[in-house]
């Protein structure tokens, strides 16, 4: 079972073994580029040598799931700038990047009534309201509370 941790620190000697549910985008990160992640999808994200430590700058903007020493699972929970550090056993950097978190612009509409009155629709074929930050805050609403409805009609039998 994979562990997500939105800690600031993950101890070492921690193998974690499951298959990952990532997008087939992967690379080796060993020096200080951006790393660049969409939010609500998640990037497979390997690096040179064993971790010991994953230090997320800010855990709300991107979360890490780690597979095992060499790869983790980064997801993008909102649009921002934070950091990603990774340390080995002796406490030297591996990885110190800017992790840049963005909108996915795949498949989706985005109508402006007005100055910063935003909705975003999910097309694909059909258009759809879908919750995206940035939307006015009555179309996040409504949209946040018929899929939260929906969710708990689906569990409500278990």
């Amino acid at each position: 079972m994979l562990k997500t941790f939105t800690a600031l620190v993950l101890s070492s000697g921690i193998l974690f073994s499951s298959a990952a549910t990532a997008s087939a985008e992967s690379a080796t990160y060993t020096d200080s580029e951006k790393v660049l992640v969409t939010v609500d999808q998640a990037k497979v994200f390997r690096v040179s040598r064993p971790a010991a430590t994953i230090i997320i700058g800010n855990p709300s903007i991107v979360d890490a799931t780690i597979e095992d020493e060499q790869t983790l699972v980064l997801t993008g929970r909102s649009f921002g700038v934070t950091n990603l550090i990774i340390l080995d056993e002796a406490g030297d950097a591996i990885i110190d990047q800017a992790v840049v978190v963005r909108s996915s612009e795949t498949n989706t509409v985005r109508i402006y009534r007005g100055g910063s009155n935003r909705e975003t629709l999910a097309c694909a074929p059909v258009c759809e309201a879908t919750v995206t930050i940035g939307d006015n805050n009555n179309t996040f609403e409504n949209s946040a509370t018929q899929i939260t409805r929906r969710n708990a009609l689906s569990t409500s039998g278990n």
